[in-house]
């Protein structure tokens, strides 16, 4: 079946994702779009009519990541189950094979390309923690939770969820040996106690 004029391929889209994710683990700023275009199969049309640059790639990615991981949060439900969906979902990304690259990439970039740093810190991680922040104040007006600085709240779940994985991911050093699930429910577990009614 052709296309409609004007609609998009959003396998070219993933493709283009996925390459670049890969890119910029390797090389960092070095990545060029013409080796992104290349790795993902697609022409250098195709790429710039999606992503006119690496910061909107890089704005996508962070954007994919903080969707998926915050995916709990709009699902509803119980806060034990939210928040340890919510935390699996982090340590899932710190923790798989792949991430300490992806992660090194964006490390590597920061410092010659700060804006397109700013621009994925605000699409994924900042954004990911604005949305629990603004359910926690929900659950807080549920009377659910006492949540009196839900962005605090927010920040501390996540680093309390993540521990030092996030840092072993970045320096490239060996994860331990972990089941995520009970981590991260015990990481649910006691910040549910420290913020109760």
């Amino acid at each position: 079946m052709a296309r409609v004029r004007g609609q998009v391929d959003e396998t070219k889209t993933e493709a283009i994702l996925e390459a670049a994710s890969a890119l910029f683990g390797e090389k960092g700023a070095l990545a060029s779009m013409e080796q992104i275009a290349r790795r993902a199969g697609v022409s250098r049309q195709t790429l710039y009519n999606r992503f006119p640059n690496k910061l909107e790639i890089g704005r996508a990615l962070a954007a994919r990541r903080s969707d998926a991981i915050s995916a709990p949060l709009r699902a509803g439900g119980d806060p034990a189950r939210v928040l340890t969906a919510f935390a699996l979902g982090l340590l899932d990304k710190v923790f798989r094979a792949d991430a300490g690259a992806s992660l090194r990439g964006v490390a590597l970039m920061s410092p010659e390309m700060p804006d397109l740093a700013d621009a994925i810190y605000e699409a994924g991680p900042a954004e990911g923690l604005r949305r629990l922040a603004a359910w926690l104040a929900e659950q807080d007006r549920l009377g659910l939770m006492r949540v009196p600085d839900p962005e605090a709240a927010a920040e501390m779940f996540a680093g309390m969820a993540l521990g030092h994985g996030h840092l072993r991911s970045i320096l490239g050093v060996a994860q331990p040996s972990i089941d995520l699930e009970p981590r991260a429910a015990e990481a649910a577990r006691r910040f549910l106690r420290a913020f109760a009614r």
